[in-house]
Parts: C-alpha cells; structure tokens; sequence
C-alpha cells in the first residue's frame, strides 16, 4: 500500500500533490486542512482518510474527526492533528498511549517534519510530514510519500515542494 501523507494546508493545495501522489493508493491528511474543497480535491483523487485541525471550520469537522485509528497491511494506525512530539506528547495523547499504542502515529500541528521510532512506546514510528501550506513559520512546505508493506514501512520519501515564502 503507497501512501501519500500530508499536514497543514492551512487551505492551500499545491498542484504539485496531485503529480507526487499519483501512484499513491490513499492520501492521509493530519490536520489543519483549511477547507472542504481541499477534502472534496483529494478524495476525488485517491481514497483520503483525513483529521480536523485547530484552524479547521464546523464544515471541515462535520466531515472528520479528531482521531483516525484504522489498519493498513495489518499496521496499526493513529492519526490526530495535535500530538506533540517524543518523548513530549501532550496530555491527551500520554493518557490514550498508556492504554493503546499504535504502529504508526501520524500528528500534524507543529509545522516541523519530524519522522523517528520511539522506544519508550514498543518502537512506535512516530510521523509529522511538515507543513504543506502557505500559513506558518516553516521555510520549506513539505509532504511525506512512503510504502507499507506486510507491517513495515519501506521507500519513505520526503518531498520538498518549495519554499513557502516563495508562493
């Protein structure tokens, strides 16, 4: 299973997605997306399994949730937007970690790429692709394309899709 993972459009969707995650079997957002023309866009591309973000509308809730636990290539998968990061997870997410812990889990919200396995949760890959929007402090908008295969995670690739202040 490819995917093709993406955080804080901040309702801004490059074109450029559409060519990186054109192989791609699904797209997961983490979060901040901005609008529901950015679901509707991305949906009618590739199957999308997406989380609300803080900045996100009533629209945009109504059709996500806070938390996408799923499985994929029998990978247990957690998706939220507000996670924090290792070993600092915010207070939510330590209480949910004490009682279930994923394979994968994906957050957004920070605007930092950030991918690493955290041994103190069972070696748990924890993911945040960055920020692929026009809004924040990052300098680079960048997206995240990996394989999942039988429970391991092969070919990740980080895509730099341009300088934000350059839009």
């Amino acid at each position: 299973m490819k995917i093709g993972l993406i955080s804080d459009t901040h309702g801004f969707l490059d074109e450029a997605i559409f060519h990186h995650f054109d192989k791609c079997d699904e797209i997961w957002h983490a979060g901040d997306i901005g609008s529901v023309e950015i679901i509707e866009r991305l949906n009618d591309f590739k199957p999308l399994r997406a989380v609300y973000g803080n900045i996100d509308s009533h629209e945009v809730r109504q059709i996500t949730g806070e938390d996408a636990w799923f499985k994929v290539e029998d990978c247990k998968i957690w998706m939220t937007h507000i996670g924090g990061a290792p070993p600092r997870y915010n207070q939510r997410i330590k209480s949910i970690l004490n009682n279930r812990i994923p394979d994968i889990f994906v957050c957004g919200h920070s605007h930092i790429l950030r991918v690493e396995k955290d041994p103190a949760k069972r070696n748990m890959l924890f993911i945040n692709p960055g920020a692929a929007g026009k809004h924040g402090f990052h300098h680079i908008r960048t997206v995240i394309r990996f394989d999942i295969n039988e429970k391991k995670i092969e070919n990740m690739q980080v895509i730099e899709l341009g300088a934000r202040a350059a839009l």
